[in-house]
């Protein structure tokens, strides 16, 4: 048996469907703990969705977890200890451990704010994935 799962999340368009959370009081509409559907060992994600206007409505902070925000579509704002960035699609934001932050969907956004956050903490990753084995020989499976 192959060490791979599958979850069809849907398009972006239905993540707002989304509720959840990593307690039952910060669960919310526009949040899909992935990590708590597939089986994940090393990393962790969110796929979230904000109305215009919404916004996290708190700072944290991690001592341990690097996080990878990843924006898909809409336009907002994270602010980032004393700093206010502002992202959109393609806009990919790495936030290290003890920085604050928070986030928003701007309130004249076009349409929901759509992000990733990828969750990673533990040892430090490669530069080279260096415990890779290639096979030039094997044919596609197409």
């Amino acid at each position: 048996m192959s060490d791979y799962d599958v979850l069809e999340m849907g398009g972006l368009d239905e993540w707002r469907e989304h509720y959840g959370g990593f307690r039952p009081e910060s669960s919310r509409d526009g949040r899909r703990i992935v990590d708590h559907d597939l089986t994940m060992q090393y990393i962790g994600m969110t796929a979230n969705a904000y109305e215009p206007g919404e916004e996290a409505g708190y700072w944290h902070t991690h001592s341990r977890i690097e996080e990878l925000y990843v924006f898909l579509a809409g336009r907002g704002q994270m602010g980032l200890d004393d700093d206010v960035v502002e992202v959109g699609p393609g806009t990919v934001v790495r936030v290290g451990q003890g920085v604050w932050r928070t986030w928003r969907c701007t309130p004249d956004s076009p349409e929901q704010l759509r992000w990733l956050c990828i969750r990673a903490g533990g040892a430090e990753l490669p530069h080279l994935p260096d415990d890779g084995t290639r096979d030039d020989d094997r044919p596609s499976p197409w």
